[in-house]
């Protein structure tokens, strides 16, 4: 799925008290994250969504808009975002796929079961997936290791020819592949 496009799609979401049509539209011309998850009212994904939603604001700023999936409706995102604190403090998409085409379309829907993976796509301005990360259903996600590849995949978009090597942080070294290098590092 790395270096494809992502698919059409058309949905509901819940965002800052309203509901709202969402295509892949609204996903060109910006980075976004897709977080999908399993469901509501469950154990391990609020502790996820309540962590991204703690770095909503500096995503925001680095132009990075989010939408989290699951294939509950969107009425159901509404019920939980009201119901729990957690989840309350949430201002980015929460897209109700119940018809699962968004969650088929990122190849995470569980077959026979109607509920999404643990996953998570970074995609580019493009719509072009540039990270993806799927966990097993008790693995929950860290939004600062989120952060640091959001911060990774915009610096290689930014400065073509350069390469962010493991545990990367913003400011520090990046190389830039060459004959060189080879069996140098």
């Amino acid at each position: 799925m790395i270096n494809t496009e992502i698919k059409p799609f058309n949905a509901t979401a819940f965002k800052q008290g309203e509901f709202v049509e969402i295509s892949e539209q609204d996903v060109k011309g910006k980075w976004s994250i897709f977080f999908f998850y399993p469901a509501d009212f469950t154990f391990v994904c609020p502790t996820e969504l309540g962590d991204v939603a703690d770095h909503y604001e500096e995503l925001q700023k680095r132009g990075v808009e989010v939408f989290s999936v699951s294939t509950d409706t969107h009425f159901t995102h509404k019920a939980w975002h009201d119901s729990s604190e957690t989840i309350g403090k949430i201002n980015y998409f929460m897209v109700g796929d119940q018809s699962g085409n968004l969650t088929n379309n990122f190849n995470v829907m569980r077959e026979g079961q109607g509920l999404a993976d643990r996953a998570t796509f970074l995609v580019d301005p493009e719509g072009i997936i540039q990270a993806m990360e799927i966990t097993a259903e008790g693995i929950g996600r860290d939004a600062e290791d989120l952060m640091r590849k959001v911060k990774a995949a915009q610096y290689v978009a930014a400065n073509p020819g350069e390469v962010c090597p493991a545990k990367w942080k913003e400011g520090e070294a990046t190389l830039a592949p060459s004959l060189d290098l080879v069996g140098k590092i």
